[in-house]
């Protein structure tokens, strides 16, 4: 069985990090609760001081994208992203989401 790998990334605005990781720290995940659920990390990318943003991606594994899926149905999902709109400011545009089957893992 292959993984599955899920990505969000976010241009936080320049100034905003700090806040932006702040977040991320003492949010209320409840991902360990769910079925298939590996691994999370919050990555934390370059600087583009021309456009004003540092780039992040938040990266969860999960044992199938069938499992992902199940996550982003669930209570717990909800209950994790409910406050999510209330930090709109630190971000220039929406979050871009990117999903991968892992195909060669070593």
């Amino acid at each position: 069985m292959s993984q599955f790998i899920a990505m969000n990334r976010f241009k936080v605005a320049a100034g905003q990090e700090e806040a932006f990781e702040k977040v991320w720290k003492n949010r209320e995940t409840r991902l360990r609760e769910m079925p298939g659920f590996v691994s999370f990390s919050l990555l934390r990318g370059p600087r583009n001081e021309e456009e004003g943003y540092t780039l992040y991606a938040s990266h969860s594994i999960w044992t199938s994208e069938q499992d992902f899926i199940n996550w982003t149905r669930s209570e717990n999902f909800r209950a994790a992203h409910r406050n999510a709109g209330q930090h709109k400011a630190l971000y220039k545009g929406a979050p871009q989401f990117e999903g991968f089957t892992v195909v060669v893992h070593e």
